[in-house]
């Protein structure tokens, strides 16, 4: 029987930063990662960010969806979901604690 990775386990960290400046960067390795099986991204190290960031988080999401899987956002600052509301994808960005 194989085993299955609980979600907590199938995540990867966002890092301290995610804005213009490192967001390809970024989005690349969570490419890497989501196609390496991962489930989802822990956003608590997350304290620099801009717009760039709910493009990236986005972006993961429909990769993992393109593959069939679930992508889901933990941890996500509270300022990135206040951005993600203002930008009317709050519903899109959905995230866990």
């Amino acid at each position: 029987m194989s085993e299955v990775l609980s979600p907590v386990a199938n995540r990867f960290a966002s890092g301290a930063t995610l804005n213009h400046a490192s967001a390809k960067a970024a989005l690349v390795a969570g490419l890497e990662r989501i196609a390496a099986g991962a489930g989802g991204v822990d956003c608590a190290p997350l304290t620099q960010f801009d717009s760039s960031a709910l493009a990236v988080l986005l972006a993961w999401q429909r990769a993992a969806q393109a593959r069939g899987a679930s992508f889901e956002i933990f941890n996500l600052p509270t300022g990135l979901a206040s951005l993600a509301q203002a930008y009317g994808v709050g519903a899109l960005i959905g995230h866990r604690s």
